[in-house]
């Protein structure tokens, strides 16, 4: 690739004061933690529904000579010729250095007479004869960033808007140079208005560097924001900017675009392992794609990277989604991106200096739950499939950047499901990746704790940010699903969310607005024939910030129990069993604890020939899924406990008690016990001890007979 000459960014110093605040990752990084949370809605101009390309000149020219009407116009040119406009570029924007250093008698911008000696129209129009669009600079302070000092926008926003679109101007790119204090929000709001009124279409790109962290207040403002300084073409500036970048996946969206500055491809500084890289990245976080190289001397490699369509298809996909980091240690980033067809964007980045294998699954990424996967390598356009292993041997400063595609969907088996034992087939998280049996945490992937609602802690469970969107495949096979929902209390009492459950099109229970202080909320919907299960959190109207929601303890009931007829417990499979002393025996008492050394099950000398053998603590649970009526069964201490034993038996019906004991020991006769099990999905057989601990509460279910 063509080599470049060094060159300082000439910026203001109020420029390089607000960078210095940027210059480390991790500071930025501890402030977004509980960032304030994005607007609802991006700028309603109906432009940037896909995160803008084109080319602008900053990055090979600055304000050298080469910047003129014959540059810009052989721009649009390349682009027609070069495949770029097929590609999907669009815009051919001026930086800075355009206009004379004094506006004339009248206020106007004058356009600089040698470099553009036909006027900014003219140029205009030839970039729009291309069937191109045509883009330019200016600073919201009073002068640009240049050290010849230009004249900025601020004080005569609508009067440069109105030029600017009697120009045919399509995308302004409004920079952040000697503001004079004034507040950044509304300088550029006051530009956004002054755009709206002209009647022209104009995408609003505000680069004020993320001084004022833009990413809390731009989405309505402009169609991009700024999120770093500015790029240079190294490979670590390149990589820490992607860090800082990445951070902020969730105020990314249709219309409005986190932007870490432009591409540094072809330009010299880097391999072409590591343009590679930039342009994978940059793609994968739907960022900007304006190209910073002059395509007049650009070798065939920057084209075959700048026009691969597989990979810009990732970064124009219509959900307008920005990838997010699902792991990252030792040099090794694995970042995935959900995309409109169900698919994935996968991309394995080796930040260290020697080749190593990174590896995910298809779990991790955020899509599980199919028999199989289809694989394509963007880059290297080879196909595989996988059944959820991810890997491949990345080079230093490489990454291999995939497209996953599930097949056929698998659904859940059939009993209690826990939801956080299931793959899910799609999980779109608000902040940081969705979490298995834990709190969504900050960002990194296992970085939260223990679920807990209200000083209640929950062992298994789901925990995420709004807005969420998590679904399950049911293929219509499962009847209900019963949660606790609220807001987790790492966030201290704050925090607000609904939480929705939807039946493929159909809201099937909504919790209503639920607080960091409400206690946890039970949720049960009805899913019977669902093909689709998803799981929906919602800000509750006043932003994401502290949005951390907890799905916990979901049961899946997926299907059928026993078919008609009485049935003996001891001769059906149960779902989960435990027991305080060896193991729960069939048909006979529980004596020690190796399997089947029991005798005869036998109360106060009366003996039955089936049963179930049992020591508390004791819990056994069987499937229903709607099936059954009743269950009726004798219960007491076996005789072999001799002269010790005392327990409590209890029949639970979902999550009811429905029958209990009370207190017996070894010298009481069997009891009888009978429990309505109408419309159970599950039953539990539970012993406690009697309140002196489990020595000898050897428990029996004597002939416990189910009628389904």
């Amino acid at each position: 690739m063509p080599s470049r000459r060094n060159s300082w960014r000439r910026r203001s110093a109020s420029a390089l004061t607000s960078l210095a605040l940027l210059a480390g990752g991790a500071a930025l990084g501890a402030g977004l933690q509980l960032a304030t949370a994005p607007p609802a809605l991006a700028l309603d101009n109906g432009l940037a529904l896909t995160p803008q390309m084109g080319f602008n000149n900053w990055n090979s020219t600055w304000c050298g000579s080469d910047f003129n009407e014959a540059m810009v116009e052989g721009i649009a040119d390349l682009f027609v010729s070069k495949g770029l406009k097929a590609a999907g570029y669009q815009y051919v924007n001026l930086d800075d250095c355009w206009a004379l250093p004094d506006r004339d008698a009248a206020g106007n911008l004058v356009p600089d007479p040698v470099r553009f000696p036909h006027g900014i129209k003219a140029v205009a129009d030839y970039v729009h004869a291309k069937g191109l669009k045509f883009g330019i600079y200016s600073s919201a302070g009073s002068h640009t960033c240049d050290v010849k000092g230009f004249p900025g926008g601020l004080g005569h926003e609508q009067q440069d808007a109105n030029l600017w679109a009697s120009w045919g101007v399509d995308y302004l790119k409004y920079d952040n140079c000697n503001n004079q204090g004034v507040d950044a929000k509304l300088r550029y709001t006051t530009m956004r208005d002054a755009l709206k009124a002209t009647g022209r279409p104009i995408l609003l790109s505000i680069c004020e560097w993320g001084a004022n962290q833009p990413w809390n207040w731009a989405q309505p403002v402009g169609n991009s924001w700024r999120t770093t300084g500015d790029i240079s073409d190294t490979w670590s500036s390149m990589i820490t900017i992607a860090h800082q970048n990445q951070q902020l996946a969730p105020y990314a969206r249709p219309g409005a675009w986190n932007d870490p500055d432009m591409l540094e491809v072809g330009n010299g500084g880097m391999t072409e392992t590591e343009y590679r890289t930039h342009f994978s990245l940059w793609s994968q976080m739907a960022a900007p794609l304006l190209i910073g190289t002059d395509l007049r001397t650009a070798d065939p490699a920057t084209f075959d990277i700048l026009t691969n369509k597989d990979v810009i298809a990732v970064d124009q996909d219509p959900l307008g989604r920005q990838g997010t980091v699902v792991s990252s240690a030792g040099g090794k980033v694995v970042m995935s991106k959900p995309l409109a067809d169900g698919s994935r964007s996968v991309t394995l980045t080796n930040e260290s200096s020697y080749a190593t294998t990174v590896a995910t699954t298809v779990q991790a990424v955020g899509i599980g739950g199919a028999s199989s996967y289809a694989v394509k390598d963007l880059w290297s356009k080879a196909t595989s499939s996988t059944t959820g292993a991810i890997s491949a041997t990345v080079p230093s400063h490489g990454t291999v950047m995939l497209r996953v595609t599930p097949g056929s969907p698998v659904p859940p088996p059939g009993g209690m499901n826990r939801l956080s034992d299931l793959a899910w087939t799609s999980a779109i998280n608000g902040w940081g990746p969705a979490e298995r049996d834990r709190s969504n945490g900050d960002t990194a992937a296992g970085d939260g704790r223990t679920l807990a609602l209200r000083g209640a802690t929950y062992s298994r469970g789901l925990g995420v940010h709004a807005g969420s969107d998590i679904s399950y495949h049911l293929g219509g096979g499962c009847k209900n699903l019963t949660v606790d929902v609220g807001v987790d209390d790492e966030t201290y009492g704050n925090g607000s969310v609904v939480f929705q459950i939807w039946k493929d099109g159909t809201k099937a229970a909504d919790s209503g607005t639920v607080t960091g202080r409400d206690a946890a909320k039970r949720l049960s919907a009805d899913l019977t024939g669902a093909t689709t299960l998803r799981l929906v959190v919602t800000d509750a109207g006043d932003g994401m910030s502290y949005d951390h929601a907890d799905w916990a303890d979901p049961e899946l009931a997926c299907g059928n129990g026993p078919a008609a007829g009485n049935y003996q417990l001891s001769d059906l499979a149960w779902s989960a069993s435990v027991n305080g002393w060896g193991p729960v025996e069939r048909d006979r008492s529980n004596n020690e604890a190796p399997g089947g050394d029991g005798h005869t099950l036998t109360i106060e000398g009366a003996t039955w020939a089936k049963g179930l053998g049992t020591n508390a603590y004791s819990e056994i649970t069987y499937y229903l899924g709607g099936s059954c009526s009743s269950l009726s069964t004798d219960v007491g201490v076996d005789d072999e406990s001799a002269t010790k034993g005392s327990v409590v038996f209890q029949i639970w019906k979902d999550g009811t008690k429905a029958a209990d004991s009370g207190l017996m020991t070894y010298r009481d006769a069997a009891k009888h016990l009978t429990a309505d099990l109408t419309g159970a999905l599950q039953l539990r057989l539970v012993v406690t001890d009697g309140g002196d601990g489990p020595a000898s509460d050897h428990a029996d279910w004597a002939a416990p007979q189910l009628t389904c």
